[in-house]
């Protein structure tokens, strides 16, 4: 059954999943910022900014119109970069009712609150109604999901039915997912991993082999198990899709922003000229602070994301930085 979709970021994510649900054959409302994008699908079936390549389904209407874009949708997906989430909530509030679904698939967090999508959408929307809400996170290539490489993501909510109906409706031959009631391990694990994939750049950039590779991986995924469980997330689901799923993705995968931070880094660029030539963004540049100033609040240790944030901030090179690391005190795993 064809059911109205609105998403909101006509980014290559909010792209790759309009073009998959629609043809699935809903009937998918894609918003953008941007009014020449929208004009650019609409006309030639194809986001050349952020997406190029890529023919789009028919089902797809783009708008730079926000509130055109939920006007009757039954779900809403919540695809912008995480340091526009809580403007956007804001200007979407008067369109939004009780009846719709809303699922996030913005990997970050809320820099200057500390908090998760899930904590700001509720903060905003809470105040009109309480929202049916839900997050999507997982190991997810845009441009792979578009070209319909089997992908398998989670979906979370702390309503398990909101789950079921999210994991029955978005699922399709080539997007497979999978229901869990831990939003708060799926919303950390999705935004942490892009700290530890800055890092996982910066071994590839230096050219240090795929011991330290490993190493970092293995030790990154304990430090993101720390601070989510420390949160009230569940060691498990940080073991799964959302967790190191998405880790090793973004941590090896050529596709991956917040690893090709980490190589330019590591080759002596400056951070602000590498974030300046990226179209989209890397939400792991911003996410640092913020799990920095998690794990001091809920005293947590977490090396790899401290170093990550010290290089981000100039105060270390990308050598010293795995220098420190491997000196630290000697510890049992």
């Amino acid at each position: 059954m064809a059911i109205n979709i609105s998403i909101i970021g006509a980014g290559g994510w909010g792209t790759a999943l309009a073009h998959t649900l629609a043809g699935k054959g809903h009937r998918v409302m894609l918003w953008a910022y941007e009014k020449e994008v929208a004009e650019d699908i609409e006309s030639r079936r194809e986001n050349r900014t952020f997406l190029p390549g890529i023919q789009l389904a028919e089902g797809i209407k783009a708008t730079n119109n926000l509130g055109e874009s939920v006007n009757g949708a039954a779900f809403v997906v919540l695809a912008m970069p995480s340091h526009t989430a809580h403007s956007m909530y804001t200007q979407m509030l008067p369109h939004l009712d009780s009846k719709m679904v809303f699922v996030s698939a913005t990997k970050g967090m809320d820099t200057g609150q500390l908090m998760r999508m899930s904590e700001v959408f509720r903060g905003v929307v809470g105040t009109k109604f309480e929202p049916r809400f839900c997050a999507l996170s997982g190991p997810s290539f845009a441009r792979e999901v578009a070209a319909g490489s089997p992908t398998a993501l989670v979906v979370a909510s702390e309503d398990a039915e909101t789950a079921r109906l999210v994991q029955h409706t978005f699922s399709s031959s080539t997007l497979r997912l999978y229901a869990s009631r831990d939003v708060i391990g799926v919303e950390l694990g999705g935004a942490v991993k892009n700290v530890i994939a800055i890092a996982a750049g910066v071994v590839e950039g230096l050219g240090l082999g795929h011991n330290p590779a490993a190493a970092l991986i293995t030790r990154g995924l304990a430090e993101m198990t720390r601070l989510a469980t420390a949160c009230g997330a569940r060691p498990e689901t940080l073991a799964g899709l959302a967790g190191l799923g998405d880790l090793v993705l973004t941590c090896t995968g050529d596709l991956s922003r917040n690893r090709q931070v980490g190589i330019e880094l590591a080759r002596g660029r400056q951070l602000e000229e590498i974030v300046n030539s990226m179209r989209m963004v890397a939400e792991g540049v911003k996410t640092t602070v913020a799990t920095v100033a998690l794990s001091a609040k809920y005293g947590v240790e977490m090396p790899v994301a401290r170093q990550v944030n010290r290089l981000l901030r100039g105060e270390v090179s990308a050598r010293e930085a795995i220098r420190e690391l491997m000196e630290r005190s000697l510890k049992e795993e």
